[in-house]
């Protein structure tokens, strides 16, 4: 089986304003990825091709970046995501762009089974909010929305687990 998800968003801002959004990931000016409700994006060094790092238990390296434009990583765990992820801007108009994050990849193994029930309603919830911040960073106002139950449950149980 093949995944192929994609979280997108129009902002009303030039795409190179929503450029700057990629490459401040993993910095300490990280104003797209939602750290203050999800795991850090972290690198061992700073954004770069082989820069290796990830979120909570999802692993990857740099394969390739072209600064406020686009960024691709290569998963290396959990074991199964066999496949990249990237983000890119697409320039839409002289003060229009669209953000976007794309997942290809083929699970393998467990993988199969944990992508569909506990990684992809997380890390659907995840983009939704990180394009939230990306809105709201350049002026925009996010339609309220909420996470669901399935997801409250998940982020549960695992935050029990982690405490253990």
């Amino acid at each position: 089986m093949a995944v192929i998800n994609i979280h997108e968003r129009v902002l009303d801002a030039p795409a190179a304003q929503v450029g700057i959004l990629i490459d401040g990931l993993a910095s300490d000016a990280d104003a797209l990825w939602p750290h203050d409700q999800w795991p850090p994006m972290r690198f061992d060094r700073p954004l770069g091709v082989g820069a290796a790092g990830g979120h909570g238990p999802v692993r990857y390296v740099v394969e390739s970046y072209e600064p406020g434009r686009s960024v691709r990583f290569r998963f290396t765990g959990p074991a199964g995501f066999l496949g990249h992820h990237r983000f890119e801007v697409e320039e839409l108009g002289p003060a229009q762009a669209a953000l976007r994050h794309v997942i290809e990849m083929r699970p393998a193994g467990t993988a199969r089974l944990t992508w569909p029930l506990v990684f992809r309603p997380l890390h659907d919830a995840l983009l939704e909010d990180a394009l939230d911040r990306a809105e709201t960073h350049v002026g925009g106002r996010p339609a309220a929305r909420g996470w669901s139950p399935w997801v409250r449950a998940l982020r549960w149980v695992l935050s029990r687990a982690q405490r253990r």
